[in-house]
């Protein structure tokens, strides 16, 4: 519910080169391959991506992150690089590449672009020219080669777990046919894990980033940015577990290591070049795998990254004071080396937050969908009012469950099949969007398509078409188009201002800047907001005397002038 709209400071006139866009950004994940189709094959393109752009502008982003669309055999959905520097053919090629920036930026929307330093294909032209050169040859140095243990070298030359599952080694036949060395993948087999210590993999990244920032784009999204290199030896980690599912997050010798912050600062440099050359800002945000937040701040000291995701934020349960801490922890943790907060409530490897927050499980239960979306609502008004950016994850904003009933037969995610279908893995956050109600594939796919999606949508997206929810005031894409077109235009929004209020218990409440307050009512009961608070958007109907349960609301508690 929201009152009668205010008139302050308005978007226009912006440009995309404003200093530090990203600092109070709202950025907008794009999984490519689910988001639009334009060609009628059943999975996404860059075609699509531009086709959408005027939804995009219409729902306020500032920027858009690109999931990975480069060459790649798709054994992890494009996390598996064979070619840094091509586009993979279902997804267009570099023209649709450049056309697309150039139509974002039109439009005042940056575009990011995933990197993925830590691993390559095992179709990379390095990988095969190393299988081929043989034990010792300089082609293997550039990776984690090595001989195993055992009578005959045939066990795994150290106990290190995969994060897909089973042992993070994989043994090759040599050119000769022979049983030969092993390599190390962190992830799936498919993907083998570049040596960073080698000068001709930092060499090739610096190639890569000046390839991108080249056509234009204005950040690179870096994932596992907590990885690259190991510790020198590749020692056995004491605490792993031999029959666990996944690989040990904290593994102390290949996670974190203190060399990685050398290739931040490296790639910074670099990025500082390229805005001081041609005026406009190139950012970095990481994707750190850490579990202590002073960890992850580290990440963003002044001369490495600009941000890094704030992932303990979605791991918070719906709970006032488990909310109240994690924020804390993120404003004088992460914050205190003046780089902002990247919040964030979804993205493509975890549950959507309406089933989470509904008690549901991939492969168990949709959990109480009702609920789920209605603290959903509730939390994204809690995110957006927050200091910082702000990273969204395509269909956040139409309020999707997690498809929590896929067919096996058509899980693609290779945490599926490694864990023997003990773990769902991550398709039911990643099924292609429903944008017109009544269509096939829901708008999807151009009209008249016969290849099915990707993945296969259920029956009930109908509900959640875009088309549908732009018809209903009180949909949840009309709340987030309504919060972030408010957050734009509040002055206390962009201010860096952060102050708790008194509340009872299971609410939260806090102030930013001159006269902005945000509630939220994690309680079973109705609370009341500040006296003499005027309403400007309610994540429920019936905000108004009261908050109802499980809901949030922003307040302006003086006149904005």
């Amino acid at each position: 519910m929201s009152a009668e709209p205010i008139t302050t400071s308005s978007r226009s006139g912006r440009t995309v080169d404003i200093p530090g866009w990203w600092r109070n950004g709202v950025i907008y994940q794009v999984y490519v391959r689910s988001f639009q189709d334009s060609n009628g094959d059943g999975i996404g393109d860059l075609g699509g991506v531009r086709a959408r752009l005027p939804y995009l502008r219409s729902l306020g982003v500032d920027g858009i992150w690109l999931n990975p669309f480069y060459a790649s055999p798709q054994h992890d959905h494009g996390y598996d690089v064979s070619d840094h520097l091509a586009v993979h053919h279902e997804f267009g090629d570099l023209a649709d590449f450049d056309r697309l920036v150039h139509d974002a930026h039109r439009l005042d929307i940056r575009v990011i672009v995933d990197v993925v330093p830590n691993h390559c294909s095992i179709e990379h032209p390095w990988f095969t020219a190393a299988v081929a050169a043989g034990p010792g040859s300089p082609e293997r140095l550039r990776f984690h080669f090595a001989d195993g243990t055992g009578d005959h070298g045939e066990l795994p030359p150290n106990n290190w777990r995969s994060v897909f599952g089973g042992p993070a080694w994989r043994r090759i036949s040599e050119p000769d046919g022979s049983p030969g060395q092993w390599y190390l993948h962190s992830f799936a087999p498919e993907q083998a894990d570049f040596n960073w210590r080698h000068p001709d993999v930092v060499e090739h990244f610096e190639e890569v980033l000046r390839f991108w920032f080249d056509r234009g784009v204005d950040g690179l999204r870096i994932d596992v940015a907590h990885g690259l290199h190991k510790r020198e030896g590749l020692p056995d980690h004491e605490f792993a577990i031999d029959d666990e599912l996944t690989g040990d997050p904290v593994n102390p010798y290949a996670w974190n290591q203190p060399e990685v912050h050398d290739v931040w600062r490296s790639w910074r440099i670099l990025a500082e070049e390229y805005t001081e050359e041609t005026g406009r800002e190139r950012m970095l945000v990481g994707e750190v795998g850490v579990l202590d937040a002073g960890e992850l701040a580290a990440y963003q000291r002044p001369d490495e990254l600009h941000q890094s995701f704030f992932f303990e934020f979605l791991r918070t349960p719906w709970d006032a004071d488990s909310l109240s801490q994690v924020i804390d922890r993120g404003l004088e943790t992460v914050a205190a080396h003046d780089s902002p907060v990247a919040w964030v409530l979804n993205n493509h490897d975890m549950p959507r937050s309406v089933t989470r927050y509904g008690g549901g499980a991939p492969g168990v239960t949709a959990g109480d969908v009702d609920l789920g979306l209605t603290r959903g609502r509730a939390a994204a008004l809690l995110m957006l009012a927050l200091p910082g950016s702000v990273y969204l994850y395509q269909g956040e904003e139409l309020g999707l469950p997690e498809v929590t009933d896929l067919p096996d037969d058509v899980l693609r995610d290779p945490m599926f099949r490694r864990t023997d279908g003990a773990r769902r893995g991550r398709d039911g956050c990643r099924v292609p969007l429903p944008w017109a109600s009544g269509q096939d594939s829901f708008g999807f796919c151009p009209p008249g398509t016969q290849t099915p999606t990707w993945l296969p949508q259920p029956d009930w997206f109908d509900y959640y078409t875009v088309d549908r929810q732009l018809e209903s005031g009180e949909s949840m894409l009309q709340l987030y188009r309504e919060a972030i077109a408010l957050r734009h235009r509040v002055p206390a929004l962009s201010s860096g201002g952060f102050r708790w209020l008194p509340t009872e218990p299971g609410v939260l409440g806090f102030t930013r800047g001159d006269g902005f307050a945000c509630i939220v009512n994690c309680s079973p009961r109705p609370v009341c907001p500040p006296p003499g608070a005027r309403l400007l958007l309610g994540s429920d109907p019936e905000v108004g005397d009261k908050l109802p349960p499980d809901s949030a609301a922003w307040f302006l508690l003086e006149e904005i002038s």
